[in-house]
Parts: C-alpha cells; sequence; structure tokens
C-alpha cells in the first residue's frame, strides 16, 4: 500500500494536500475542475502537480485532445491516495464523531430508482446534521467489488449487491412491482390475459441489461410486448402518459416519479424486489460512516410509509 517514490525527495514529503489534489485532478479530469473543486487557483494546482511529479516520478497527467488524461500510475497511485486520506481522517476523528463538524464529500452509488427514493431525504438530513457534508452520486449500473475497494465510492445502493469476503451489505427495504398506466386512456388490466395482451415499456440499462423482473418472468415463459425500452426508471412517464402502454415497475415510484398514474397489482406471480446498501470491510468500524449508514436506514421508514398511505388497488 506505501507509494515507492523515484526521486531524490524524501517520502515526508508528500502530505494530504498533495493526496487530496492527485484525487480532484483525477476526478475531475481538468486542471481548472479540481481548482474549482479545492477552492485554490489553478496555478495553485500546477505547483503542486509539478512538486507530486517530482515525489513520485511520473508525468501522472498528459495532454489529450483540449484536455488531459491520467497515466495509468496516476491512477493507481489516487485509489492509494483515497485510501490514505481516509485512514489520515480516521485518524483525526480518533475521538468522539461529531456530525456537525464533519467536512467531506461522501460519494453514493444508485441507479435513478433508488436515488430518487432515498437520496433527496438523505440529503435533507445531512443538511440539517451534517452541514459539512457534500454528497456525490455517481450511477451503480451492476455494482462491481472494484467500486468499493478501489473508493470509487463509499456506499451503494442497490438490489444486486457484488459478493466478496470484505463486502458487507444490509437490506434497507423490500419493494412490490405494480403495473402503471394512464387512466385517462386505458383500463386497469386485471387479468393476465389483459396483462399480455397490452403493449409495454420497460427499462433496459446499457448495455442491454434488463430488468430483473423481465429476465425472471421471460424465463417462466411469461412473453410481453415491449413497444419502448428506456435506460431507466426516469424514462416511463413520458411514454406512459396519453398511451395504452403499461409498465411494470417499482411501486415506491408511485409515490415520485409516476405520480399521477394509476396502478394495480401484477396480475400474475411476481417477486419481490430488495434493496440493499453495501460497503467495504474498512468502512465497518468507521463512527462517522456507521452514522451515515443510520441515517439512510432513518429515512425508510417515511418513505415506506408514504407508500401504504397510497391506494393498494
Amino acid at each position: 500500500m506505501i507509494i515507492r517514490f523515484m526521486s531524490k525527495f524524501d517520502w515526508s514529503d508528500l502530505d494530504g494536500r498533495l493526496l487530496q489534489l492527485l484525487v480532484a485532478v483525477v476526478e475531475a479530469g481538468s486542471i481548472t475542475g479540481a481548482a474549482q473543486r479545492l477552492g485554490v487557483t489553478q496555478s495553485a494546482v500546477s505547483h503542486l502537480l509539478d512538486k507530486l511529479r517530482a515525489i513520485t516520478g511520473d508525468a501522472l497527467f498528459v495532454k489529450s485532445g483540449r484536455g488531459i488524461v491520467a497515466t495509468a500510475r496516476a491512477e493507481a497511485l489516487a485509489g492509494e491516495a483515497r485510501e490514505l486520506l481516509g485512514q489520515m481522517e480516521r485518524f483525526a476523528r480518533s475521538g468522539d464523531f461529531d456530525p456537525g463538524r464533519w467536512q467531506t464529500s461522501f460519494t453514493i452509488a444508485a441507479n435513478d430508482f433508488q436515488r430518487d427514493v432515498l437520496l433527496p431525504p438523505l440529503m435533507a438530513r445531512l443538511r440539517a446534521q451534517a452541514p459539512g457534508v457534500a454528497l456525490r452520486v455517481i450511477p451503480s449500473d451492476v455494482p462491481t467489488l472494484e467500486m468499493l475497494r478501489h473508493e470509487h465510492c463509499q456506499l451503494v445502493i442497490s438490489p444486486r449487491p457484488p459478493e466478496g469476503s470484505d463486502i458487507l451489505q444490509k437490506r434497507l427495504f423490500e419493494d412490490r412491482y405494480r403495473v402503471f398506466y394512464d387512466p385517462a386512456v386505458r383500463t386497469a388490466p386485471r387479468t393476465r390475459a389483459d396483462y399480455l395482451a397490452a403493449d409495454h415499456v420497460t427499462v433496459l440499462y446499457e448495455p442491454r441489461r434488463p430488468l430483473d423482473l423481465d429476465q425472471l418472468l421471460a424465463a417462466r415463459g411469461v412473453q410481453r410486448r415491449f413497444a419502448v425500452m428506456v435506460p431507466g426508471f426516469a424514462g416511463l412517464p413520458a411514454f406512459l402518459r396519453s398511451s395504452d402502454l403499461l409498465a411494470t415497475a417499482p411501486g415506491l415510484l408511485q409515490t415520485g416519479l409516476l405520480r399521477g398514474l394509476a396502478s394495480v397489482k401484477v396480475p400474475l406471480p411476481c417477486p419481490p424486489m430488495p434493496m440493499y446498501m453495501v460497503w467495504h470491510l474498512r468502512h465497518q468500524q468507521d463512527a462517522a460512516h456507521r452514522w451515515l449508514r443510520g441515517q439512510l436506514e432513518g429515512v425508510v421508514g417515511p418513505v415506506m410509509a408514504a407508500q401504504g398511505a397510497v391506494g393498494a388497488g
């Protein structure tokens, strides 16, 4: 884990500012973006980069078109830098943890469904209790072990948790699928025959990754006609409104993204959709990480209660 320096500089020339700089430039992909993120001038970023290049013995970033791109060594060092910064932060917080004094950018990987349902109420809690925390949200797609091992994010929210001996998970909730439709155009599909006779709109993540539900129903021999496939749940409402299409989607969407559309139970056997939060073992005992996981769990109850207040149809 210790970086081997190939220069006349002593390893003690490395400090937290340089580690933050390396991570910022790698993530921003530009000197300007890193300067804005760190709140310093572009010349200060360039000066510190020169120092970091001398310490590591690597160019770190090279020109690519009108921008810059990280070298392979810079990408590898950025992963180590994130881990070192985490250790330094935990060292500084070795006493009692006070969320009100926590200053950090916390990255959560989530696709559009869990992002829109869970993260706005989480952010409301953070603004009230930990105003120094900035929440960064990235797509989870199909979560990989590397996302957590390489600190691309500190937490994943997904129905498909990756499995690894150093990866931990906890179920947040279990949602039921419902069939959404525009009641101004069509009636509810109450029978299996009604359901299968209709045209459907569904989610197909790239590259061509269907929903677990669609895969399971197809494996059971349930054949539906998909007239439209969109890359995320956010694309469903525009195709459902003013059409006779159906969409089978998580019921929690009826209180948010699909509000205003009608929904009924799926008229055939349909599995529930679980949702997990997933993190790396290195954060298991970290007081700040434990606190944030607790806040995320805390928003689940009100979210589920809001769904229960909507008619069960």
